[in-house]
């Protein structure tokens, strides 16, 4: 009797705190300094999303990008479909963030600093976002139709709360192949006190960085100078 109502009180708290549920993604067939050199398995993400029918839509949020020393941040942004994404300039420049394939193109036209744009992505999918006046400059929305999702930590860890049940777990890195991540989606079924799976590899053979055209679909020009001021630009 004893056992019986600690499990029912298990299973209560569960339902109303979810489950913790946890992993490792190891990358392999890496060429990358952060990942050869470092051992740095951070920005890959684990998304769980329910199987069962009748699920409660996810929950919209407000989140940010923003652009400092002409870098996104963060580079990785996994968000909520129907989120809305501000894209805040805190550099001393002009920016011109835009996604011109994949996922949902955009495009929140030149502003100068201190100023900010938004965007609410409604498509699940990968949104690679650019910006039109430096090449260097990239960064990956991941438009998820689920509210359980985590980013992976240096050590490739991650961990997050669920309520019990059968999931669908997938993958997201942005240095492997459509075909190496659809590999990886399994089902997974989460007890009310717990689990941690095995550890999940991650290849980056195959996948091929190819240079971004401008929001034009034309190469990029010349380096810009930064110290022009842009009188009277109009978006």
């Amino acid at each position: 009797m004893i056992w019986r109502l600690l499990t029912c009180s298990s299973l209560a708290a569960a339902a109303l705190f979810g489950a913790s549920v946890s992993g490792q993604v190891q990358v392999k067939d890496s060429r990358a300094d952060a990942v050869v050199k470092r051992r740095d398995y951070s920005g890959i993400v684990v998304s769980l999303r329910p199987v069962a029918g009748g699920v409660a839509p996810p929950a919209a949020a407000r989140v940010t990008m923003t652009q400092r020393n002409k870098t996104f941040l963060p580079h990785i942004l996994p968000v909520v479909a129907g989120s809305t994404v501000d894209f805040p300039n805190f550099d001393p420049i002009f920016h011109n963030a835009f996604s011109s394939y994949n996922g949902q193109i955009f495009d929140v036209g030149l502003y100068p600093p201190g100023g900010t744009r938004a965007i609410r992505f409604v498509k699940p999918g990968v949104v690679r976002v650019f910006c039109n006046i430096h090449p260097t400059m990239s960064a990956v929305i991941l438009v998820l139709n689920t509210p359980y999702f985590a980013t992976t930590k240096k050590d490739g860890s991650w961990e997050l709360d669920v309520p019990p049940g059968t999931y669908e777990l997938s993958v997201f890195h942005e240095r492997a192949t459509d075909q190496a991540l659809q590999a990886l989606t399994q089902r997974i079924a989460v007890m009310a006190d717990g689990q941690k799976l095995q550890p999940i590899g991650v290849s980056e053979a195959g996948y091929l960085s190819t240079p971004h055209k401008d929001k034009y679909g034309k190469e990029y020009g010349p380096p810009s100078d930064d110290q022009i001021i842009y009188p009277g630009v109009r978006n």
